[in-house]
């Protein structure tokens, strides 16, 4: 006796026939129907009803039913133990587009799964992203649109806003809002390791000049000490001063949803951690 004959039999129950299990399990119609006769063979009794179109099971069928599906719970979670034990090992590695959506899947992952270690990298290539899903070069990925496919399991994280960050003296600061084209052609201290947010404000402001620092405490300190405009957002962690006011950038392009993803048939540790993003 063989787990797919079980999972087979399991199949025919839940989807009425022979073929219809086929399809499921993405096998052929004969190869299941002669795993069932052997089966049958190895019980020493038939355990169908079989019509042209149909397959129900008889008493006996019920009977090797409710035992394959408990040998089958008990070998998921038999599985589902040595995953947790190899996630509590083995680094999980994340690909973002972006450095924010990674601390609050972090945060998460911290609260809800004590003991994963986390590793990312932020690319703000959008496709190189997605790319290293399907290559699975990491086992998670964040992106700015939901992957809909099939072999995907995906869900929302977040939500970020975009603001720019402007003395307390400059015109902007007593705005309630401002547009990207209001800002073209200014000048912007920025995070050279700001993810896609990099490109979003290249994109609307083309005649804008951006001075980027990949150390934050240097860039922390050129923002207190110039009057350079810079960028925050809503989870940004800058150190908040009366010298500097935020102030909302109104454009559609200034708000971004992210999106957590994994492979569907990554192992389970992998999978929980998107349904905690989920929820």
């Amino acid at each position: 006796m063989e787990f797919e004959q079980l999972r087979q039999l399991d199949a025919i129950a839940r989807t009425g026939s022979f073929s219809a299990a086929a399809a499921e399990l993405h096998t052929s119609q004969p190869s299941i129907s002669r795993s069932m006769r052997a089966l049958e063979r190895e019980l020493g009794c038939e355990l169908f009803e079989r019509t042209r179109n149909r397959a129900s099971l008889n008493d006996a069928g019920l009977k090797a039913l409710n035992h394959a599906r408990a040998i089958l719970a008990e070998e998921r979670r038999m599985r589902d133990a040595f995953e947790e034990l190899a996630r509590r090992k083995r680094p999980v590695t994340v690909a973002s587009v972006a450095p924010a959506p990674v601390w609050r899947l972090t945060e998460l992952v911290v609260s809800a799964l004590p003991g994963t270690i986390l590793t990312s990298e932020v690319d703000q290539r959008e496709q190189e992203v997605e790319r290293r899903l399907f290559d699975r070069s990491a086992d998670i990925v964040i992106t700015n649109r939901p992957l809909g496919l099939p072999n995907v399991t995906c869900a929302p994280l977040m939500v970020e806003n975009l603001f720019v960050f402007a003395p307390a003296s400059s015109p902007l600061a007593s705005r309630a809002s401002v547009s990207f084209a209001e800002l073209d052609g200014s000048t912007f201290l920025m995070n050279a390791d700001v993810g896609f947010w990099g490109n979003v404000v290249r994109d609307a402001m083309p005649r804008a000049r951006f001075i980027e620092q990949r150390d934050g405490r240097v860039l922390s300190d050129m923002i207190r000490t110039t009057d350079v405009l810079g960028f925050v957002t809503d989870v940004t962690k800058f150190e908040r001063d009366e010298s500097r006011v935020s102030v909302p950038i109104q454009d559609a392009g200034a708000h971004a949803t992210f999106y957590v993803a994994a492979m569907a048939d990554a192992p389970m540790a992998i999978r929980s951690i998107v349904d905690k993003a989920r929820m």
